[in-house]
């Protein structure tokens, strides 16, 4: 996988690390910021649900890490392919569930790499 390629897929890694922290470490603090239109007494309540998406976000953030660092560049392309999948397919169900916004925000930014990746193999 080209470095171009590589710090593409680390952008997206990156993004959902931010997620990470927001959901497991900042949600009744930081996390306010990010969802105004919540209810304050929500962010106490749902606590321990959004660690749990943190985590998620987390492992998702590490397979992307491992494709960027894979120096085989045919599982790099296998490994990063997974992921992004994994990311759109997460964006869009977030996007029909919860808010349309998620497919914009994360979705999207995956789809595009995925496509970038798709065409420099």
């Amino acid at each position: 996988m080209s470095v171009y390629m590589k710090i593409l897929v680390s952008l997206i890694a990156a993004e959902h690390l931010f997620i990470l922290w927001i959901e497991m470490f900042a949600w009744t603090g930081k996390g306010k910021k990010f969802f105004p239109n919540l209810n304050a007494d929500f962010f106490e309540k749902t606590k321990g649900m959004a660690a749990n998406q943190g985590l998620y976000n987390g492992f998702l953030s590490a397979g992307l890490i491992w494709s960027a660092v894979i120096s085989n560049s045919i599982w790099a392309y296998a490994v990063a392919t997974f992921f992004l999948c994994c990311v759109i397919v997460a964006g869009i169900y977030g996007a029909a569930t919860s808010s349309k916004s998620i497919f914009f925000k994360q979705a999207l930014p995956a789809i595009l790499v995925f496509i970038v990746l798709m065409l420099t193999k």
